[in-house]
């Protein structure tokens, strides 16, 4: 059987290697229909951005779950436009930014846009490097972690309660979500945590607001709690803490996944280790890098709101769309030799692991900032990086995530 005619969402194989996979999408077209699902894969860029960019023609109801959303049928003579307006609510997730079209999803990452001001990501920045540091006093000394949960993950989840606003006497609480065993080597499970995590924010975020809204403060919270739409009017309590949960969702586990691959890297390539010491001006560059060959996404889906033409191939109304980010970042029009790691590529920024157009991630500075911050520390502070036990480690077994869920290392603290 060839890799193709492996079911792409469920293949266990393929979910934790999908590398053979985007091979020979690429060789068969930037676009095609695969049999299981009939979604159309698209692994081009110039396509995918094709489709990011007309919001006519495809609709982001479906982005984050694709082929586990089933549609509403329509009723005699109803459009697939006005089953997504008037039957919204039965669609999963609808009522969350990532999946809302212009006007609406304008309207609601307006709100976005004013927390993530300059003087705010400063403020943060700063706490970056501190937060940074103090996590890696917690295991210095002990010359091998389970980096995942030892730094990645509560790294990444208390820079977004920081920007957010969350009062630090909360952070132990917020942290204690992760679960985990603190980094040590012998957790076997690599457990994230995050539903954990999320499950738990509503409750938090609701009494945050609400609080904030009846007594305000000079903090970020009090901020978040009084941004406006546009025209002025303030939103409902429960539009701020989807917001808020949201950041949570695409900031925390995606950018935890992006420095576990980074940290692989640098534990699988000593010299690479050295040449960004000598040089940490090419660290953000090696970023972009881990962003194109591990994106955090594999790819997010658009409804073809009618029949219509991608890369030259017929898309029926109604048919799902998944644009293969991690396919599309090996895209060979754009990069040379591609499946090659290259921390010094020129034009690795090119990469779309943070989407294009109207969705275009709003945390995708704030996720630049924290990895370029944690190798910067990490390579200060520890030495002799290697992988405990490669036979170990294990990937998100989803087919929208690409991260490990585990990271076993050993190290010496250097002098």
């Amino acid at each position: 059987m060839s890799v193709l005619e492996r079911d792409f969402f469920t293949d266990p194989g393929i979910l934790q290697d999908p590398t053979p996979y985007y091979v020979a999408l690429r060789e068969r077209g930037p676009v095609w229909r695969e049999p299981h699902r009939g979604a159309f894969m698209l692994s081009g860029i110039d396509e995918i951005l094709e489709v990011y960019a007309d919001h006519e023609r495809f609709s982001a109801i479906v982005g984050p779950l694709g082929p586990l959303v089933k549609l509403p049928e329509p009723a005699a003579g109803e459009s697939l436009a006005e089953v997504i307006e008037r039957r919204r609510g039965e669609i999963p997730m609808s009522d969350t930014l990532m999946t809302f079209d212009p006007p609406r999803h304008t309207r609601h990452r307006a709100l976005m846009g004013k927390l993530f001001t300059p003087n705010r990501l400063k403020e943060n920045e700063e706490f970056m490097w501190t937060l940074a540091d103090g996590l890696i006093d917690e295991f210095a000394d002990r010359g091998e972690m389970e980096f995942c949960s030892a730094f990645a993950r509560p790294f990444t989840l208390l820079v977004i309660a920081d920007l957010l606003g969350v009062p630090h006497e909360d952070f132990k609480t917020f942290r204690g979500w992760l679960g985990g065993a603190g980094g040590n080597v012998g957790d076997p499970k690599g457990r994230i945590g995050g539903d954990q995590v999320f499950a738990n924010l509503h409750p938090y975020f609701t009494r945050y607001i609400e609080e904030r809204r009846a007594s305000s403060r000079d903090d970020a919270m009090s901020r978040l709690a009084s941004v406006r739409f546009p025209d002025g009017e303030l939103p409902p309590v429960m539009d701020v803490v989807r917001l808020a949960t949201i950041l949570f969702a695409a900031g925390q586990e995606t950018t935890a996944r992006l420095i576990s691959a980074g940290m692989r890297f640098l534990a699988e390539q000593p010299a690479l280790v050295e040449d960004l010491r000598r040089d940490p001006e090419a660290i953000p560059n090696f970023v972009e890098e881990c962003l194109r060959l591990e994106s955090p996404i594999k790819g997010s889906f658009r409804l073809a709101m009618r029949d219509t033409r991608v890369g030259g191939v017929a898309i029926p109304a109604g048919s799902m769309v998944m644009a293969m980010v991690g396919a599309a970042n090996r895209d060979p029009r754009v990069f040379e030799d591609p499946d090659r790691f290259d921390a010094r590529r020129s034009n690795a920024r090119r990469n779309i692991a943070f989407g294009y157009g109207e969705h275009f991630c709003p945390g995708a500075s704030l996720a630049r900032a924290e990895a370029r911050i944690t190798f910067d520390r990490l390579l200060a502070r520890l030495d002799d990086l290697s992988l405990v036990d490669p036979s170990r480690l294990s990937y998100a077994p989803t087919f929208i995530i690409r991260g490990l869920n585990n990271l076993p290392l050993r190290f010496r603290r250097r002098a």
